[in-house]
């Protein structure tokens, strides 16, 4: 029996200013497809400034859509190969 192993990467960028992070992920799939995704996070003015922790939760919400964002393309993939509708799992 054959197995392939088959890898993703994907990419995060981060934009700061002093009070908001942004963060952007990209996947590009082995069909050639991206899905791409953004999250944000707020500092409040009372919070001592990290950096550090604005990319970590702006990240973890970018990742969080990009998840949600690849669930539908393979359930819409399978309703295109099956000509049904497929019910995604939720969490």
């Amino acid at each position: 029996m054959m197995h392939t192993a088959v890898g993703w990467h994907v990419e995060m960028e981060f934009e700061e200013d002093s009070h908001r992070t942004r963060a952007a992920a990209l996947v590009r799939l082995p069909d050639g497809s991206e899905v791409r995704s953004h999250g944000y996070a707020n500092r409040h003015p009372s919070d001592a400034n990290q950096p550090r922790v604005g990319e970590e939760v702006a990240g973890a919400r970018a990742l969080n859509e990009l998840a949600m964002k690849l669930l539908t393309k393979a359930h819409d993939e399978i309703d295109d190969a099956s000509g049904r509708t497929s019910h995604p799992l939720t969490t």
